[in-house]
């Protein structure tokens, strides 16, 4: 295989069939010197991790209106900031997103490092983001491996080791076909290509720019690749979540900045490990009924549990919330409570 044919056709491809996104500078317009917002770049990058650019879409949008630079993110509340994430999930990641806007903007005069190593030194910016970043906004030519770019090499060299102990070889691959000319335009395109065409399940293969050089198309296995080694099963965590009403407000609590869901605003609960914990004051609380969230490590089981107010709680505050201000598992368990249940 000639490494540059796969940069030549790719690229050819990629200015034709592009996706348009809000975060994007498309080839025409790169090409006429328009030059991606390393923000917005950046941005994007940690909203997309384990999200689809459908659910991060909305997100981007409402983000960069009320945030629209580097410096207004680094500036704002850690609880605006939390409430705008909610439902994005891995919450850790809007922990981290604060910390690197304010390292910015404290060590670097709020102009983001312009090399994959100087990236790599901030906060929460791991090699992938890091990669992306330089590539996309600076076109350096650093080597960007996500999932789409995995399924794409495994498939274009035929690798059959299967994800993980395949991940060096597959990187190895995308090293050597990165191009030093258009990298942010080759990054997006082989994302591209593995996101509409070289999907996980049945691949277009006969309108991939790359079919007459992909080893695995000519061996026939195009669809069985990457393997992956089987995943053990996820353990199984149950919990109790309290939901408490007064005159039309409800009882929320801020969680501890460490840990799962820190930081996030949400419905008074147990610990959740199994050790248990009493309500947060005295009534006759009534069970609605149980809900269920899996988490990146381990599925969680609630049992959401409603109480008219009765005296002053011993754990949060009343507020008029906004459902869409909580996390998913925390919405899941509003739902039920005024959807599903309609308590009392």
């Amino acid at each position: 295989m000639r490494d540059a044919a796969v940069s030549e056709q790719l690229l050819a491809w990629y200015d034709g069939a592009a996706r348009v996104m809000p975060w994007r500078i498309g080839p025409a317009a790169r090409a006429a010197g328009a030059r991606p917002d390393p923000y917005r770049i950046w941005l994007s990058e940690v909203m997309l991790q384990q999200t689809t650019v459908a659910a991060v879409s909305g997100y981007f949008t409402r983000f960069v209106t009320r945030w629209p630079s580097v410096q207004d993110l680094a500036a704002a509340a850690d609880a605006d900031v939390m409430a705008e994430w909610a439902g994005l999930g891995y919450y850790a990641r809007a922990r981290n997103l604060l910390a690197c806007a304010r390292a910015v903007v404290r060590d670097h005069g709020g102009v983001f490092p312009a090399t994959a190593e100087g990236l790599r030194a901030l906060p929460g910016v791991g090699p992938y983001t890091a990669g992306a970043v330089a590539a996309i906004a600076y076109d350096e030519p650093a080597v960007v491996v996500d999932g789409n770019v995995e399924r794409v090499m495994a498939r274009l060299f035929a690798e059959e080791t299967p994800l993980p102990l395949s991940k060096p070889a597959l990187i190895a691959h995308a090293t050597r076909l990165t191009p030093r000319l258009r990298a942010g335009d080759y990054a997006q395109a082989v994302m591209d290509l593995g996101a509409t065409i070289c999907s996980p399940r049945n691949p277009a293969c006969g309108i991939c720019p790359l079919m007459t050089l992909c080893l695995a198309r000519k061996a026939g296995i195009a669809a069985e690749l990457p393997r992956k080694l089987a995943k053990p099963e996820k353990p199984v965590r149950r919990g109790v979540v309290w939901l408490a009403e007064n005159a039309g407000h409800l009882l929320v609590e801020r969680r501890r900045d460490k840990g799962l869901l820190g930081g996030m605003l949400g419905f008074v609960g147990d610990g959740w490990d199994g050790a248990g914990g009493g309500p947060p004051f005295q009534a006759e609380w009534q069970i609605l009924g149980e809900i269920k969230h899996t988490f990146t490590h381990f599925h969680l089981f609630l049992t959401v549990h409603w109480a008219k107010a009765r005296g002053n709680p011993e754990r949060g505050s009343y507020v008029q919330l906004n459902p869409d201000d909580l996390p998913t598992v925390m919405r899941k368990a509003y739902d039920l409570a005024f959807t599903t249940k309609k308590p009392r």
